[in-house]
């Protein structure tokens, strides 16, 4: 969860400050990715032993979502719409095929 909330910020953080030039928020935004990386890359490292690639990807896809979901709400002030929550909904079924063991 940390290096979801840590690319969430790198990725969108910056729209609250579409004031400042491009390139200040890109290189703001690598230094908060690169924090990310040391996070991420030795918890998939980690994961790998337990989980699939696919089966990781699926667990990040969802964490970002539910960070993405709550920044959006607070940090960016955007409301959550019906046709987001279903769409969020039908990732959550997708969790279920993948993670199924048929």
């Amino acid at each position: 969860m940390v290096t979801n909330i840590f690319m969430t910020f790198a990725w969108y953080g910056h729209l609250k400050f579409k004031d400042k030039p491009l390139v200040w928020v890109i290189l703001i935004s690598w230094l908060i990715a690169f924090v990310e990386y040391c996070f991420q890359v030795p918890a998939n490292r980690i994961g790998h032993y337990q989980y699939s690639a696919a089966q990781l990807k699926t667990i990040q896809e969802v964490i970002t979502l539910v960070v993405f979901a709550v920044f959006s709400l607070l940090y960016l002030r955007e409301p959550m719409k019906w046709n987001y929550i279903l769409g969020f909904a039908l990732i959550v079924l997708a969790v279920f095929v993948i993670f199924k063991k048929w």
